[in-house]
């Protein structure tokens, strides 16, 4: 009887561990933008830009940042934690070389449970920017950022907890663009 109990509790915890590994493993995938439909457009692209860091090769490569260097160690505290930074970016010669199916395959990803959109800019001359965030319970699980001009698309996904305030830290680094934000266009002029 006790060879029974014990042989039900070991199948009943691997059980477990299988259904709880997969839940994770299926949130992990939730926030990892898909972007292999896009995969035609190298052909068609006078550049291209494909960055794929996971956890492991993060933490490999915070290993090699300095905490003594401040831009290192800045940036190390960012990426702390961080399950993966994915960039794919197409740069065109001649304007509408991606479809609109090219960018509903990546809004449709992200219209799924846990992802809101937070930021959404447009201009008929220079493009769209579009911001989503993957929200778990109080904390932002991801980040996914969708910019299209008339001659690039570029798709950027940060896997793991995200602080917003950290993040521009990363900017040029991992193949993550820098961001022209308004305020620092005037502050460069004046």
């Amino acid at each position: 009887m006790k060879l029974l109990s014990h042989t039900n509790l070991k199948i009943a915890s691997l059980f477990a561990a299988v259904v709880f590994g997969s839940a994770i493993t299926a949130m992990a995938q939730d926030t990892r933008v898909q972007t292999s439909q896009l995969d035609y457009l190298t052909a068609k692209a006078s550049s291209t830009v494909d960055v794929n860091i996971d956890e492991r090769l993060i933490q490999l490569t915070a290993k090699f940042l300095s905490t003594k260097n401040p831009d290192e160690a800045s940036v190390k505290e960012v990426v702390n934690g961080l399950k993966g930074i994915y960039v794919r970016s197409f740069e065109f010669e001649k304007e509408n070389e991606y479809s609109l199916a090219d960018l509903e395959s990546i809004r449709s990803q992200l219209r799924g449970p846990g992802w809101s959109r937070i930021v959404n800019v447009s201009s008929r001359k220079e493009g769209n920017v579009e911001v989503y965030l993957m929200i778990n319970g109080s904390q932002i699980g991801g980040l996914a950022v969708l910019a299209s001009e008339p001659k690039e698309l570029t798709v950027v996904n940060v896997i793991g907890p995200v602080d917003l305030e950290k993040l521009t830290k990363l900017e040029g680094q991992f193949g993550i663009p820098e961001l022209e934000i308004e305020s620092s266009k005037t502050k460069r002029k004046n």
